[in-house]
């Protein structure tokens, strides 16, 4: 049995002779000539058991950074910046160098087999400042435009990779069929079709096959398989501090599930060739049975190892969601144990999380424990550490292992911003325009009020800068405000709760909508928390699809008072609005979280561009008709999926 033990104070054991000294002939995992699989093959052949399972181990970057020694003694695969982990100067230079700091420790192991560093570039480089940001799937979704989905991938591949990172932790092809789930923003649409158009995002993240090595290119992560939309609405956990739906169980028929959850990996795997894949959180029940029934996707070896590796042939790797296996049966062995023979092949184990002091520290040692004692077979380690391996030779880390900084230049730059700009433009549904209110013309004095008109955290949503995201959350860019005072020719007068004086003759803008919110938290009937202190503090606010008291009195202020009314929704998923709201509303339209270009909305507000975005969801006309997609027997929306009005 092999020890390993976290703090340096027992370094791994290495075995096997020492690699070739300065000036010795490379070996053949050394020769980039050399066929990749033969490289694999050569390396696996030279590693201990130890420097195997450290392979298949993943850190958090506050776990190693007061110690960087910890990658080197302990021979770990990878490490990652979870939401809101950075350096103490969140600039691209900090970034890249704090990856390479990590990188040299690895390079100081006996084989020299370098970091993979992951981070999660849901919607841009959200967590660096300065990063450009796009808007979440769900707006994307509402483009109808894969090209430009790519784009934004491509963008995304370059920033991530410019600023050290090599591995992003996107795109969720997840179908999101009931709004009331936090992470619907995360879900491109609500129907396999629309989902599958969109996975172009992991072409522009890795390019084309043999791309993977260059300066602008990541590895994707297909997430989270599978099902992670179609968990049921548990009423009993609403108000409770639980989660009602994130996490949840998928009470559906294998038919269904084959439908909804596993199609979008097809193309995924067999068409964009995606590098890595990361289970859900979420459980299976295809019997109808008890919640004892149903099983932990993380342990699920069926669809893990059944359905994804043999009967699709996936030749990537399986990344676990943040200690999700942690949610597994049994105690931590037996844990270890059921996601291994599942078919899981890195283990995204941070000691750094709240009331947990273990995490890869004891990771490391359970699973060198089941290998020597035969409950773990051997094959299966070299399964796994084999595909690792090759994903390292792909991205050219073994000849380039430090950050390439020739295009951190462009991070946040005016031509990438361009992009986020059309893309907000693009995604823009317009659900009413009575009398033609919308475009706007220029030399109206225009009315703006409204708690999202002039807040850049609440419009970027969560995953920017922290994980959750902040409604005092700053990152550069423009407001929707900012783009109203730039497109406007006439008198721009804002005022948040609507209480200055209206102008005469003043056409109306009011933006409203939700503040920011990621997985579990923004369920609807979840918790209301106070999470990080980019909030000052506050508590969050509950979750609930409907619009705040203060965001319906503006509208019912404004629109009483202006020439012309039009409502914009920021938001990551539909909002009730009440008949009595719509009926004063003369132009509604669903912005979703635009990320950093306000200007883009403003494009369309003014006729710069045209409204061209369709539904990506249902428009539910209440909460109590979740969930409602189209082609359900029961189906009347306030708007139903694919609607949208142009002024093409």
């Amino acid at each position: 049995m092999l020890a390993v033990l976290a703090g340096g104070a027992l370094a791994v054991a290495l075995l096997q002779p020492s690699s070739p000294a300065a000036g010795d002939d490379p070996l053949p995992y050394q020769d980039p000539t050399l066929p990749t699989a033969q490289r694999v093959s050569d390396l696996l052949g030279r590693m201990t058991l130890a420097e195997k399972i450290g392979q298949m181990t993943q850190a958090e970057r506050i776990d190693v950074d007061a110690d960087p020694s910890l990658i080197t003694t302990n021979a770990l695969g990878s490490v990652l910046s979870g939401g809101g982990s950075v350096p103490a100067s969140n600039t691209p230079e900090a970034w890249a160098d704090m990856v390479d700091r990590y990188q040299r420790a690895a390079l100081d192991t006996r084989l020299g087999i370098p970091l993979i560093y992951g981070v999660d570039s849901v919607h841009g480089h959200g967590n660096l400042l300065g990063a450009t940001v796009f808007p979440h799937n769900i707006g994307l979704g509402a483009t109808r435009d894969p090209k430009l989905v790519e784009k934004i991938g491509h963008i995304t591949a370059e920033e991530t990779r410019a600023s050290g990172p090599q591995w992003a932790f996107a795109p969720c092809v997840c179908v999101a069929r009931d709004d009331r789930w936090g992470r619907t923003y995360e879900s491109y649409g609500e129907t396999p079709r629309l989902v599958k158009s969109m996975e172009t995002s992991i072409d522009g993240l890795q390019g084309k096959p043999g791309q993977l090595d260059h300066a602008d290119r990541v590895l994707a992560t297909a997430k989270h398989f599978a099902g992670d939309g179609l968990t049921s609405y548990d009423e009993s956990a609403a108000g409770t501090g639980a989660y009602p739906i994130d996490q949840g169980i998928d009470r559906v028929t294998r038919k269904e599930f084959d439908k909804l959850a596993l199609s979008p990996y097809v193309p995924a795997i067999k068409k964009h060739h995606v590098g890595s894949v990361m289970p859900s959180f979420s459980s299976t029940d295809f019997n109808g049975g008890s919640t004892a029934d149903a099983v932990k996707m993380h342990g699920n070896k069926q669809l893990i190892t059944g359905w994804l590796k043999n009967q699709q042939k996936f030749k990537g790797f399986v990344i676990t969601d943040w200690r999700g296996i942690r949610q597994l049966p049994g105690d931590y062995r037996a844990q270890v144990k059921a996601a291994v023979l599942a078919g899981i092949d890195m283990y995204m184990e941070p000691i750094q999380a709240p009331n947990n002091p273990t995490g890869w520290d004891e990771f490391i040692p359970t699973l060198t424990d089941l290998v020597g004692d035969g409950e773990v077979p051997m094959a299966r380690i070299d399964d796994a550490v084999s595909r690792i391996l090759k994903a390292k030779f792909d991205l050219g880390l073994f000849e380039h292992p430090l950050t390439d900084r020739t295009h951190i230049g462009d991070i946040g730059s005016k031509a990438h911003r361009a992009v986020a700009r059309r893309a907000v433009a693009e995604s823009q549904v317009l659900l009413r325009n009575k009398q033609r209110t919308l475009p706007l013309k220029a030399k109206d004095t225009v009315y703006v009020a409204g708690s999202n008109a002039d807040n850049i955290g609440n419009q970027a949503g969560g995953w920017t800068l922290t994980w959750q995201g902040g409604s005092t959350n700053v990152v550069p860019g423009q407001t929707i405000l900012d783009g109203i005072e730039k497109a406007a020719k006439g008198d721009v007068v804002y005022s948040v709760d609507a209480s200055k004086r209206v102008p005469r003759k003043a056409v109306g803008v009011v933006v409203v909508g939700e503040t920011p919110y990621a997985e579990g938290f923004g369920d609807v009937g979840g918790p209301q928390w106070a999470y990080d202190p980019g909030d000052a503090g506050q508590p969050r606010q509950k979750q609930t699809m409907e619009l705040s008291k203060a965001d319906k009195q503006a509208v019912r202020t404004v629109c009483a008072r202006t020439v012309s009314c039009t409502v914009l929704v920021v938001s990551g998923r539909p909002m009730i609005i009440p008949p009595a709201l719509l009926t004063q509303t003369d132009a509604l339209v669903a912005s979703w979280l635009p990320g950093s270009e306000g200007g883009g909305v403003a494009d369309v507000l003014y006729g710069r561009s045209p409204f061209i975005g369709k539904l990506p969801v249902t428009w539910p006309r209440t909460v109590a008709q979740e969930p409602i997609n189209v082609g359900d027997k029961q189906y009347n929306p306030l708007y139903r999926y694919g609607f949208g009005l142009s002024t093409r």
